[in-house]
């Protein structure tokens, strides 16, 4: 259900603003949306694990809350974001 350190790493290279960024929303989003894709696929077969749903809906709402933070900062970072990511909005 996570993600392993490796594809963590490579999703904090690919949206890093500069080198040794790990904080950024851009990264933050990125590294939420891979988890969520994660427990997506797991529910499929899983659909009466409630308590992992209830983690899955905080990150959603985690990752919503950057957004609307990237949204106010620069609207171009923000459309970037989610078309890198394949978010729908």
């Amino acid at each position: 259900m996570s993600i392993t350190a490796e594809r963590k790493a490579e999703l904090i290279k690919e949206y890093a603003i500069k080198e040794g960024d790990t904080g950024s929303p851009e990264v933050q989003v990125a590294v939420l949306t891979e988890r969520i894709t994660n427990l997506t696929e797991h529910f499929k077969s899983h659909d009466k694990d409630n308590h992992s749903r209830r983690g899955l809906l905080k990150m959603v709402a985690q990752r919503r809350s950057l957004l609307d933070y990237v949204k106010g900062k620069s609207e171009a970072r923000y459309q970037d974001l989610i078309k890198r990511c394949g978010i729908r909005r």
